[in-house]
């Protein structure tokens, strides 16, 4: 979590309430009862923004043309879970993204073939992202899937390999979603830039148009995951459901909150300064900040957004590269990055916060195990270990933040009320 106190803009006072009685419409001519917790106009305005229903639409990706595609969905779905496409042929995306368990594995890093040195993200609600993986250096749904493919600590395999998969297993169903496959010729067994010294050599070899063909076949493995992916969402929470009954004046309705829970939500949106990054429906600002998280080892820690930024503007299959769909005008956000910003360094993604409670460990590589200890972190604001956190200090001099004040109750308060924002998990039938 991000705990950054950006809050000033928003319109939080407990000094005026709300009528008490307001009533809410009364289901099979029952009376209701009156507001229980008493919020303030601008507290509404803030907690509706905050609903799953306000997500709206999926943003559309311009680099994916297929997204929307049924049958690329369908095809999708498939190779999500093939463990063909991995080299010990026991490794499928669904391997870490397990749809039984919030589409993550539950460890502190993901293991595949190997052990990977971050947290396994969850799928739910990722085509809201304009950036994926911990260090953003994916620009797109499409794109984030093909990168574990040829991991060696993931799925292990290579370009080639996966188009021969495809020519042997789904000839037909690639046709009905991107046509018919490209001419692939006389292909090596194995060949892929970024494998083996042998793979690698191999991949050399191959005639340029050859090259391209089984990037295509590649990028559309990519973008059909991508339209599989985008239909796995999250469902309504007990905080979606407190928040309509707060909106009605429903007292009944705000029952689904225990006071703790309440109060948790108060220090949410206030002193706990959570609102500042965990903000929106996703509660995400879908941004990258320095907290001053401990790396996993010290003697190397992790950089994060500051090495993302490069193997982003490095990658084929951004959304400027010519397996994209999108036109350079619709890579605006892509041709405006810095990669020189000092903040970057030690900065990580902010998670969405939506079914936290059901995923630890936390943090991007699962350095705490519980909320509470994740709440506590904030409160205690360490130094960095590299970088700068963005978290203000008693010491440090901070001209838009406050030192995050928690008494131990408050710290309890908090990690009660993050556990009401857990729902079910929408995915495809």
């Amino acid at each position: 979590m991000a705990f950054v106190g950006r809050i000033a803009s928003i319109a939080i006072s407990a000094a005026l309430v709300l009528p008490q009685a307001v009533f809410a419409g009364a289901a099979q001519g029952e009376m209701t009862v009156p507001a229980r917790d008493a919020w303030t106009a601008g507290d509404i305005a803030v907690l509706e923004s905050m609903r799953w229903t306000a997500a709206g639409a999926l943003p559309v990706d311009p680099s994916n043309a297929y997204e929307q595609d049924r049958q690329a969905a369908v095809l999708g779905r498939a190779l999500f879970n093939d463990t063909r496409l991995s080299r010990n042929g026991a490794i499928a995306c669904a391997t870490c993204h397990d749809g039984r368990t919030q589409f993550e594995d539950g460890r502190q890093v993901g293991q595949g073939l190997g052990h990977g040195k971050r947290r396994t993200m969850p799928v739910m609600g990722a085509a809201h992202a304009p950036f994926l993986f911990w260090d953003g250096r994916k620009d797109s749904l499409w794109s984030q899937a093909l990168g574990p493919l040829e991991d060696a600590a993931e799925h292990g395999g290579n370009r080639v390999r996966f188009a021969r998969l495809m020519q042997a297993h789904y000839g037909d169903a690639y046709r009905k979603a991107f046509g018919a496959l490209p001419e692939l010729g006389d292909l090596p067994q194995d060949a892929s830039p970024l494998g083996t010294e042998a793979e690698r050599a191999a991949w050399s070899g191959m005639p340029q148009a050859r090259r391209d063909a089984v990037n295509r076949v590649f990028a559309h493995i990519g973008k059909a995951i991508a339209a599989y992916e985008r239909q796995v969402s999250y469902g309504e929470s007990r905080f979606d459901r407190y928040v309509r009954a707060t909106a009605m004046g429903d007292g009944r309705g705000q029952q689904v909150f225990t006071p703790q829970e309440v109060r948790g939500l108060r220090l949410f949106l206030t002193k706990g300064q959570c609102v500042g990054c965990h903000n929106g429906p996703r509660f995400t600002d879908h941004a990258f900040h320095n907290t001053g998280v401990p790396p996993r080892d010290p003697a190397k820690p992790d950089r994060g957004r500051a090495d993302g930024l490069v193997r982003l503007l490095d990658d084929e299959f951004n959304c400027l590269g010519r397996y994209s769909d999108a036109r350079p005008e619709q890579c605006g956000e892509l041709q405006f990055l810095s990669t020189n910003d000092p903040r970057h360094l030690g900065a990580f993604r902010t998670p969405s916060l939506r079914n936290v409670a059901a995923r630890p460990p936390y943090m991007h590589a699962g350095q705490f195990s519980t909320l509470v200890q994740v709440v506590q972190h904030y409160a205690a604001s360490p130094r960095a270990v590299i970088g700068h956190s963005e978290l203000a200090r008693p010491d440090d001099r901070h001209a838009d933040r406050q030192v995050i004040r928690l008494s131990a109750t408050d710290v309890q308060d908090l990690a009660a009320f993050l556990g009401t924002l857990t729902g079910s998990v929408v995915q495809p039938k």
